[in-house]
């Protein structure tokens, strides 16, 4: 049976520390590597702006020895899909032609459909629902500062989005709690948090809201702030920032946080409104070893989808 990334759905606990097991391995010895998937050739089809995605993306199936190939999705040099051709059609005649497929799209379904109709992995590189491996890039930076990060707890603070929906999932796989301070008209989607408290409930750790955010970041390890206005959300822009403006993280919320805390944030980032200059370019943020890693985890992922490396 063909393995994707969709969400975090579809990796098991043991699955997710394999990925990020190999990450680590990955980033030590890249040499090693370097021919794992040599005669491959993996495709980005993208719908969305992309910089950490695209790059880290291209040049990490460049060093596996695999030919990356970039698509647009829209445009008039995209892919067909663009004019009205079915997710269907192009996931059949993909598969006949590259091993893997990367998409960053807007809708879940999207993702889905090409993982249904397909014949290869399908990675999910962002929609509006998941995010998935910048979860798994910020899990592995977490365990590169602190070591054993079971039973350390995140906080994200800001809006419910993708990011916050995998974070939730991720928790639970990897061990750590995780709380949303959340104003309460701008939660993460009720079917995503219910799976990750059940997930949660299993794993021994938690998964909660707060819309306190001084209250949410006591005894943290890790404060997340995203973008306040996501992709296509431009016209509520003036609307959000003002209703958001108690959740900046700055460094008097940092302070409420434990002594070792520190800043993650996915990127890109605006200083002044979802976080204050003095954090984000403070000692305590680790954003641009998050960015590197995106490169290392998706390298791990990739070698597992397309059986260079054992799952187990």
């Amino acid at each position: 049976m063909t393995r994707h990334l969709r969400s975090l759905l579809d990796l098991s606990s043991a699955d997710f520390q394999r990925i990020v097991a190999l990450a680590q391995l990955v980033k030590s010895n890249p040499g090693d590597y370097r021919e794992a998937l040599k005669h491959r050739s993996i495709a980005l089809m993208f719908s969305k702006p992309s910089t950490r995605t695209r790059v880290s993306f291209e040049v990490g199936i460049g060093q596996l020895g695999a030919q990356a190939l970039f698509l647009t999705a829209g445009g008039k040099l995209g892919l067909q899909v663009g004019r009205g051709e079915s997710h269907h059609d192009t996931a059949k005649v993909l598969s006949r032609y590259v091993d893997a497929l990367v998409v960053r799209t807007f809708g879940q379904d999207h993702v889905d459909e090409l993982a249904e109709h397909g014949t290869i992995p399908i990675v999910n590189a962002l929609t509006d629902a998941y995010h998935p491996c910048q979860a798994l890039a910020d899990v592995l930076t977490m365990r590169e500062h602190f070591g054993d990060i079971r039973g350390r707890k995140l906080v994200f603070v800001g809006p419910g989005n993708n990011v916050t929906h995998s974070l939730m999932l991720a928790g639970p796989r990897a061990g750590f709690d995780v709380v949303c301070a959340c104003p309460e008209d701008l939660p993460p989607d009720g079917k995503v948090l219910a799976r990750a408290q059940d997930d949660a409930a299993a794993a021994g750790t938690s998964v909660t809201l707060c819309a306190d955010p001084v209250e949410a970041v006591r005894d943290a390890s890790v404060i997340y702030a995203d973008t306040w206005v996501s992709m296509g959300q431009e016209d509520e822009a003036a609307a959000l920032k003002k209703r958001l403006a108690s959740y900046q993280v700055d460094e008097r919320l940092m302070s409420a946080a434990a002594e070792d805390a520190v800043f993650f944030h996915c990127l890109p980032a605006h200083r002044g409104d979802e976080v204050s200059e003095a954090v984000i370019d403070g000692p305590r943020s680790l954003i641009f070893d998050e960015a590197e890693n995106r490169l290392h985890a998706q390298k791990a992922l990739l070698l597992l989808l397309l059986g260079a490396e054992p799952w187990i």
